[in-house]
């Protein structure tokens, strides 16, 4: 299985990336399959994303971190915490990608910031976000403050949540993606109208 961890990450070490690696770490741990982890710095990424957005035209390595991400069975997004959302470079990352291309695919919300007060974003902010563009998203986020890293509490979340993204992952790809049958209104109607569909 292929794991891609997305850290919006600014600073070097950054305690977002530590925690993308906690929580891959665990996803690793409680699997049966092997799987492979790609991290994708957006840090990194930062200027080819703004150049995107005025040619249209991803770079060499933004369209490699898109096609990571967009052929991932699973992926652990993780932001630092910005006025009280993600950050400016996760959200502008997510936007470049192309709408439903994340459909069905299992995600695990992580975020980090300097006071637990912000831990909401994880339900005002992240969750909606991957919602909308059509992700699977585990039920369990970790938000990290930073007095939460060397508590015990930190430990379980980041168990739990990586347990719910391993079993989403179990699906495999084709069965994810599965697109349901959609049947034209005008069919269903006549449908209904016929003595048959009665």
């Amino acid at each position: 299985m292929k794991l891609v961890v997305v850290s919006a990450g600014l600073s070097v070490p950054s305690s977002t990336r530590l925690l993308g690696d906690r929580l891959a770490a665990a996803v690793v741990g409680r699997s049966a399959d092997p799987v492979d982890v790609e991290v994708v710095e957006l840090r990194d990424l930062a200027v080819e994303i703004a150049h995107n957005f005025t040619n249209g035209f991803p770079g060499r390595r933004l369209a490699a971190a898109i096609d990571a991400v967009t052929s991932a069975d699973g992926l652990i997004v993780v932001t630092p915490v910005f006025s009280a959302s993600y950050s400016g470079l996760f959200k502008s990352f997510f936007d470049v990608i192309e709408k439903d291309a994340l459909a069905g695919i299992p995600v695990l919300i992580a975020a980090t910031g300097g006071t637990a007060r912000h831990s909401l974003v994880l339900e005002h902010a992240l969750r909606p976000l991957f919602a909308h563009l059509r992700a699977v998203v585990a039920p369990t986020g970790v938000y990290a403050a930073s007095e939460d890293w060397g508590a015990e509490g930190l430990d379980g979340r980041v168990e739990r949540a990586a347990g719910e993204l391993v079993r989403l992952m179990a699906g495999g790809p084709a069965q994810k993606r599965a697109e349901p049958e959609v049947v034209p209104f005008a069919e269903q109607l006549a449908a209904l109208s016929s003595p048959s569909g009665a």
